[in-house]
Formats: C-alpha cells, structure tokens, sequence
C-alpha cells in the first residue's frame, strides 16, 4: 500500500508509521557503504548501495506470514502424522498470533538499546531457526516426545521474531526512503501479502513432492536463511546510539476514539488470522484436495492485495469512513461464513469475496491510524496499542474455531461465529470511521 491523502489533502504514507519516532535523539537512517567516514562514495554506488537495503528489507517482509500459512497447508498431516491432541492444534495456530501482541511492545524497547538494524538481524535469526526447529522429532532424544515440543517451541520463536519485524521495518522503510514512499511502501506490503500466498500456494506441492510434511515446513526456513546472511552486513556496520524514550502525543489509552479504531482491529485480526489457519482446513474438510485448497486460499490472499491497493485512497478520499468500514467488514464476515457452508459449486466465489472483503477490511483498519490522528507520535502510539491489544485479542479469532470445531466436529458453527464476529466489525467500523480525530474535545471536524 503506497502513500495514502487525509481527508484534509495531506499524504500519509499508509502502514509506514515509525515506532522508534520518540527516541531521544532521534534515530538516524541505515548507514551505508562509504558512510562510516571512508573516501568519497559516488552516486552510482550510493544508489546501488540503497537498492541492495532495499532489497533487503522487501525480501524481510516476504518471510513474515509464510509461518501461518504453511503451517495450516498441511496441517491434517501433521494431526495424523505427529499424533497432536485437539489442544495442541489449538495452540499451534493461535499462539503465534498471540506473540504478535505480546512482543510488539518490546520492539522500539530494544531498538533504542542495540538500533533498529541488529533487532531485526536478531529477530530474522530467531525466526530462521525457529523456522528449523518446527518439525524436528526429539524421540531419539527424549523418548515419547515427538514432534510436539519443537512444533510448539519453533512455532512461538517465530510468533516472537515476527512480531518485532512487524513493528520496526516499517519505520526502516520510511526513514531510508522518504523520496520513494510509495514504492517502498508498496513493494513492502505487497511482500508481506505475498508470504502468506506463497505458503498456502506452495506447501502442500512440496509435501507431494517429498511425501514428508516436515520437508515442507523445512523449505520455508530456506527463504529466511538466505534474507538473514544478505542483511548482516547491513546490521553489522550501524553503530548504535543509545536512546531515550520521548513523551509526545496524545495518550491514546485515554481516548474513545483509539479504543473504537483498536476494537475495529481486533475484530478483523479476528478473522484475517482464522484465513491463514483455518480456511485450507475447512476447505479440505469440505472435500476439497490438498493442493487445490491450497491454491484457493493463494488465489484468495492475491485478492486480499488489490484489496489493500485500493481501498486506504478509497478510504482516504471520504469524508468519513463509515461506509467502506461497514461494507467491507460485512464483505469478509459473509465471504468466510459462505466459504463455510455456501453452496460447493460456488467456492471460488466464496474464497473470492473473502479474499478482497479482508484486504480492504485490513487496509482501512490500518489507514484509520492516519486518519483519526494529527501527527506522527500520536499515530505511533496509535499503532502500538493496535498492535499489541489487537493482535494479542485478534487471536482469540483461532481459538474460538479451534475450540469449536472440537465441540462440534464441524466447522458450521464457525461459520456462524465469523457472521457475529463481521457484524461487530461493522458496527465498530462505523463507529471508528466518524470524522474526528484522537485527542479532540470539539464536535467532529467538517
């Protein structure tokens, strides 16, 4: 998603909000080659020097949602294989989103201690080797252990290291490419999309072609290995300064606003996170084989992106955002109920309509941060309490079709759960996308 335009024609630049836009002094932007105090460095190699940080920070994102996807792929041969009980299934597909919450807040905490750089190095290490960990068997090493405690061990190393690169990269892209917003912009949640289509899409071939589930979650760590043995040089030549955390910005927690905007958020992290672990299991307990269904939840998530390039200037160019807030969320409440128990021969139109309801639902969620705030700290902090209350509450989303799909031995009453859950969603769509701005004590703005 590029640069979006506030109702009041001033461009923002969509998910690109900095968490470390506090600090004390204020962080400065990736150090290139030929800035650490070494001869003069010529344009062209600058410019090949930005490309390859460029690059780098893209291929970061392409590795950020393969983890729940791939894991959902071919998650009913990992039940049968490894012998999981009901509640580790459960687990397994809620923790890691969970993690996403939990670790958010502790992403500009050690930012400001070791820079923004070396935290995502680390949080790229953390998650390749948990990437590794997932399907090893430690039988021979403990006897009667199995699979499950390094698939519940790998899984919550990467909810970890993900969550810190949700909240720091996208400050890394403002600040070392403030002429280039909208590409880098793009190109970064475009990747971001693009895991998750990738580990839908190409698991399940990777286990026919292997006939071993734990080769294919093993591919993914692959990608992840590779991103993090390009971006070390990048992170071992910042020197890092020591930070201080400002006190700007309105306090987000004491407003009614940013309450109903984080509400909004949970409600449809609720069920953008039930897609990437659920819908190919419900696709396949529909009678659907392993590598179509893996192929309808791709195709589904490509749509979610033409969802979240169209709809923030959509949204923006409102003078509120009440109605895309509702319809969009209705979109995605009734696309995931029909891809439940609609009619078969219609999937494709199901999985369709909830791919682009959930892009566009994302999207304008995560534009409100800029349209319900007059300044950058005020949307940082915005962001920090989405992030960690709504990813942290949004994953009750899996939970709750986990938790109901072993009550019931079907996945109908998550269907009507999802019909509640978009509901919701629209009421506090509409609520959120009044015209106003957090920290205002006047009527909303005209």
């Amino acid at each position: 998603m590029g640069p979006v335009t506030r109702a009041d024609n001033v461009e923002v630049p969509g998910l690109l909000i900095d968490a470390e836009i506090d600090d004390i002094p204020p962080a400065a932007p990736t150090r290139l080659p030929g800035q650490s105090g070494g001869g003069p460095e010529s344009p062209q190699s600058s410019r090949r020097a930005l490309a390859y940080l460029g690059l780098c920070l893209v291929l970061i994102g392409l590795n950020l949602r393969t983890v729940f996807s791939s894991f959902a792929a071919v998650l009913p041969e990992i039940t049968s294989d490894a012998g999981l009980p009901g509640w580790a299934v459960v687990v397994l597909t809620t923790a890691p989103v969970t993690l996403l919450g939990v670790f958010a807040p502790l992403a500009p905490v050690l930012a400001r201690r070791f820079g923004a750089e070396r935290v995502l190095l680390g949080a790229m290490a953390v998650l390749t080797a948990g990437l590794l960990l997932r399907p090893a068997d430690i039988g021979g090493l403990v006897p009667g252990a199995g699979h499950l405690p390094t698939l519940l061990a790998g899984t919550a190393a990467c909810g970890a290291a993900i969550a810190l690169c949700n909240v720091l990269l996208p400050g890394l892209v403002k600040r070392d490419f403030p002429h280039r917003l909208g590409l880098m912009g793009g190109l970064y949640t475009t990747a971001i999309c693009a895991s998750a289509a990738l580990g839908a899409g190409f698991t399940y071939p990777v286990f026919s072609a292997t006939g071993e589930w734990t080769s294919a979650l093993w591919f993914w760590a692959v990608p992840a290995a590779v991103v993090l043995l390009l971006f070390l040089p990048v992170a071992l030549r910042q020197h890092p300064v020591r930070h201080q955390a400002g006190h700007l910005g309105v306090n987000v927690w004491r407003s009614a606003v940013a309450w109903q905007v984080t509400i909004f958020m949970v409600l449809q992290a609720m069920m953008s996170f039930s897609v990437f672990a659920w819908l190919a299991p419900i696709l396949r307990e529909r009678g659907i084989d392993g590598g179509t269904a893996g192929l309808m939840v791709s195709v589904s998530i490509v749509l979610q992106m033409l969802g979240s390039l169209f709809a923030p200037a959509l949204a923006a160019r409102f003078r509120d955002q009440r109605a895309i807030a509702v319809v969009v969320a209705l979109m995605t409440g009734g696309g995931f109920a029909l891809s439940i128990f609609g009619p078969l021969e219609l999937i494709w139109v199901w999985t369709s309509l909830l791919g682009l309801g959930q892009g566009s639902l994302t999207a304008v969620a995560l534009t409100m941060i800029m349209l319900r705030t007059r300044d950058g700290h005020t949307a940082a902090h915005l962001s920090g309490m989405m992030q960690g209350v709504g990813y942290g509450l949004g994953s009750t989303g899996t939970l709750m079709v986990g938790q109901l799909h072993q009550a019931t031995g079907s996945f109908t009453a998550a269907g009507v759960l999802f019909l509640v859950v978009g509901s919701l969603a629209a009421v506090f769509g509409y609520r959120a996308g009044r015209n106003r701005y957090i920290g205002d004590a006047t009527q909303p703005r005209r």
